[in-house]
Parts: C-alpha cells; sequence; structure tokens
C-alpha cells in the first residue's frame, strides 16, 4: 500500500473584466509612448530637445523599419 494522499483537482477562476482592464489600458499607454519614441521623436515632432533619444532608439529604429536618415 501506499501513503500517497490525493489531493482534489484545483480549478481555474476567471478574472473580472474589472480587474486586468486597467492593466491592458496602461500597458496600451506604454507601448504607444514608446512606439512615439522609437518612430516620431526627432525633428519637428521633438518633445525633448537634442539627439539624446534620437541617438539611443536609432538602433531600433531601423530594426522596425523607421526611416531616419
Amino acid at each position: 500500500m501506499t501513503d500517497a494522499v490525493l489531493s482534489p483537482i484545483a480549478e481555474p477562476t476567471p478574472i473580472a473584466l474589472g480587474e486586468w482592464l486597467p492593466w491592458a489600458v496602461f500597458g496600451g499607454l506604454l507601448a504607444l509612448l514608446a512606439l512615439y519614441f522609437v518612430g516620431s521623436e526627432q525633428g519637428a515632432t521633438s518633445l525633448i530637445k537634442g539627439m539624446y533619444v534620437h541617438e539611443f532608439v536609432h538602433d531600433g529604429r531601423h530594426l522596425l523599419g523607421f526611416p531616419c536618415h
């Protein structure tokens, strides 16, 4: 005989929409902000003076297919 104890199977519980929706919106806004900085932060649409942001995301721009020069 074995001394194994059988435990009940845990059933997944659904997560309410009100719990994950704010996190989904927050994540979407962060993604849009990152897309702006990688895709548009240079020249006339620049929010930050200088070329610091442009140089920081320069390789990512080319990797994602954004032209910059």
